[in-house]
């Protein structure tokens, strides 16, 4: 990684290492309150989990929410739903703070993460990593409220979130194994919680939640291309080149394909068929919006993804409503 610096040379300096607590007051030789410096902490540890920006806990919740209610006829178990939205939120924290620790050396080379607290140098490593351990904690005593079937693949998927970071240093196309590791894996885990078997109906609606990661997530690398390529970080966008607008097009056909194949398998009718059109409408804004590959409107169609993971947990649940 030291080579993939030091040809980094039109990037600003490595920050130097401040206190989270450094204050008007503290330039002055006066230290601040407790109670200043301890919500200084906070906000810091907040903005590590990424508190502020909750659209990637909703990215990761959909494919979780439409599992639970195709897997449970429309009546999840309100236990088994209750852990999983918690343990989204939890795992979705744990996944930021050990990526950017992993980055730590890498995001201050980048216009859209050189603020961030661990790039910044206002959260230490070891802060990060007794973070991330606690988080951890929370997210493997919610899994021990369930199944031993679910504990068995929470533990592969919690290989795969803590491989992540790491495992894009060499891949090229990261993108998809993230869809396997945050994006798709609480699809089938979702399913041995409320059923306890893995039906044909599962893995195509992971193969759904894998792509669509793929999808707005090679939309949101395509913000930091030219960073990534400059000081060799691997991506999807990178990868793809000039071919990224339509192998996204591509992949966007491919998942609203596999809901098809969902709905047939479950005899789904028009409401949820009416939720995967109006999630390919989304797509076919996200293209626009993508057309001319300018950052901030690749960063508008990624958020807009949060859409489409709606228009299809709408189409699931009213499905079910009419049905009961």
């Amino acid at each position: 990684m030291g080579t993939e610096m030091s040809q980094a040379h039109a990037a600003p300096a490595m920050p130097q290492e401040t206190s989270a607590s450094s204050s008007g007051q503290e330039g002055r030789g006066v230290e601040a309150p407790f109670s200043y410096r301890l919500g200084r902490r906070l906000e810091e540890y907040a903005l590590l989990m990424r508190l502020d920006r909750p659209i990637g806990t909703w990215l990761l919740m959909w494919p979780v929410l439409w599992a639970l209610w195709v897997s449970s006829g429309g009546r999840p178990d309100g236990k088994v739903l209750l852990v999983f939205v918690a343990g989204v939120f939890v795992m979705r924290a744990a996944g930021c703070v050990i990526n950017d620790f992993a980055d730590r050396d890498i995001d201050p080379y980048v216009r859209r993460t050189r603020e961030r607290p661990l790039a910044a140098r206002r959260v230490s490593p070891y802060e990060a990593l007794v973070l991330f351990g606690v988080l951890i904690a929370i997210a493997l005593w919610l899994v021990t409220r369930l199944d031993p079937f679910t504990i068995k693949l929470s533990v592969v998927g919690a290989a795969l979130t803590v491989s992540y970071p790491f495992f894009k240093r060499f891949f090229a196309l990261p993108q998809l194994y993230l869809g396997i590791s945050f994006g798709g894996w609480g699809v089938p885990m979702a399913f041995a919680a409320q059923t306890g078997a893995l039906p044909r109906v599962c893995w195509v609606l992971f193969i759904a939640a894998v792509l669509w990661a793929l999808i707005y997530d090679t939309t949101y690398a395509m913000v930091d291309r030219e960073d990534d390529f400059r000081i060799g970080v691997k991506s999807s966008a990178i990868l793809f080149a000039d071919m990224d607008r339509v192998i996204i097009a591509i992949l966007q056909a491919m998942m609203l394909f596999a809901l098809v194949l969902a709905g047939r398998s479950m005899h789904y009718g028009r409401w949820y068929y009416a939720g995967v059109a109006a999630a390919g409408l989304f797509f076919l804004y996200q293209q626009w919006l993508i057309r001319n590959r300018e950052p901030a409107t690749c960063l508008r169609a990624f958020l807009n993804n949060n859409y489409v993971g709606m228009m299809i947990f709408i189409g699931i649940l009213l499905e079910h409503s009419v049905r009961q």
